[in-house]
C-alpha cells in the first residue's frame, strides 16, 4: 500500500468515527432530556413510583440539571456536523 492510500483510509475512518459520535450524541442527548423531563414532571403523572417514593423539590432540581446536560450533548452533536 502506498502512503497516499493509508492517508485516505485514515481520513475516511476519522470521518466515520466523527459521524458515529455525532449520532451517539444526538441519541444520548434526546434520551437524557427525556429522563430529565420525566423527573421534572413526575408529580403530574399518576404512577405507582410516586406512592413509593413521593416526588420532592430535589427531583425537579436534578431533572433540570439532567435537561441541561442533555442539551449540551445535543449541541455537541450539532457542532461536530
Amino acid at each position: 500500500m502506498s502512503l497516499k492510500t493509508n492517508e485516505e483510509y485514515e481520513q475516511r475512518r476519522t470521518r466515520q468515527v466523527s459521524r458515529i459520535r455525532g449520532v451517539l450524541d444526538y441519541t444520548m442527548g434526546i434520551l437524557i432530556i427525556g429522563i430529565g423531563l420525566f423527573l421534572v414532571f413526575r408529580s403530574a403523572i399518576n404512577i405507582k413510583l410516586n406512592k413509593i417514593y413521593p416526588p420532592d423539590v430535589w427531583d425537579k432540581v436534578y431533572g433540570i440539571l439532567v435537561i441541561l446536560y442533555g442539551s449540551w450533548r445535543l449541541y455537541r452533536g450539532y457542532k461536530k456536523k
